[in-house]
């Protein structure tokens, strides 16, 4: 920088606005533009992980838990006195990977027909197998030597895993998270377009005051930087505010998913920012920042493509 260069910075003000980008770049609309866009951002992220923890918690349910269908419950098992029902029962009780071996009543199995057979007096002369929910304690345990097991003791037992289900959650699951990150990408794409399109309205407004300074000696890095600055400030704020705007609407939202996710609801846990997962304590700041990173970059390029096209 040049002696006279060095004089005049001194004498004019601190945080000088030569290029009038204060009237350039309003305090308005662009903030709200922003804003708007993080609050989209905060939505699709808690859609993200709300998918990610809903998909875990099922998949963990499903994946240790199985169904035993027995025909002909009440006739006499293979082996030992007891119908086949009861040596079952006692089969899965002694399984050390058997948590726990539910034979469902009549009541129970009746609510589970009632929709596909209605309340007639007809159901009840159905042959009907008797049900067992078991709930494995090692997800990995063998099967098909359970399988064998069981047939050995009541033959023609049925075990059905539940494989296929959670074969379908993992696919809906990662299915929605892709949406869910092309939707991040759009709103991102989205939000760099509204900043350039609000710093070239203010190149366009300023054009002969840039001129002007450009032909004084100005080189583009200087007056992209003073762009820059603006524009990182502003979309800045309007992260902040769209993340402050979203972050009610997200509790509120945790909380009422907390009984499909195994978290207590708002009436047992009275703390309702427990409700709402850690790793969205750590996105939502990351939002003013992730803005005023768009911004920065989105005013550099689009000041110094302008700036190229100067004579």
């Amino acid at each position: 920088m040049t002696r006279l260069g060095r004089r005049t910075r001194l004498l004019r003000p601190a945080r000088f606005d030569e290029l009038g980008l204060k009237r350039a770049l309003t305090a308005r609309m662009l903030p709200f533009m922003v804003a708007a866009m993080a609050f989209l951002a905060a939505l699709t992220l808690a859609g993200w992980v709300g998918v990610a923890s809903l998909a875990r918690h099922w998949q963990e349910g499903a994946g240790t838990s199985l169904t035993v269908q027995v025909p002909e419950p009440r006739n006499p098992a293979s082996q030992g006195g007891e119908n086949r029902i009861r040596r079952v029962l006692d089969l899965l009780s002694g399984t050390p990977e058997v948590a726990d071996a539910h034979a469902l009543s009549d009541d129970e199995l009746g609510d589970l027909l009632r929709p596909w057979l209605g309340t007639g007096s007809e159901r009840t002369a159905l042959p009907l197998p008797a049900v067992i929910a078991v709930r494995l304690a090692n997800p990995d345990a063998d099967l098909a030597a359970l399988g064998r097991r069981l047939d050995g003791v009541a033959p023609g037992t049925l075990m059905e895993a539940h494989d296929i289900w959670i074969r379908r959650l993992s696919a809906l699951a990662r299915s929605l998270q892709a949406c869910a990150g092309i939707a991040l990408l759009t709103v991102a794409a989205v939000a760099s377009a509204v900043i350039a399109v609000a710093t070239r309205a203010g190149l366009a407004a300023r054009r002969e005051a840039i001129e002007i300074v450009h032909g004084l000696g100005a080189t583009d890095g200087y007056i992209a930087a003073q762009f820059a600055r603006r524009a990182t400030l502003l979309a800045a704020v309007g992260g902040l505010a769209g993340a402050l705007a979203a972050l009610p609407v997200l509790l509120g939202l945790a909380s009422l998913a907390a009984p499909f996710t195994g978290v207590q609801s708002q009436e047992t846990n009275p703390d309702v920012l427990a409700a709402l997962p850690s790793i969205l304590w750590v996105a939502l700041p990351i939002l003013p920042v992730a803005a005023a990173c768009i911004g920065f970059l989105t005013a550099q390029a689009t000041v110094r493509r302008w700036l190229h096209t100067l004579p």
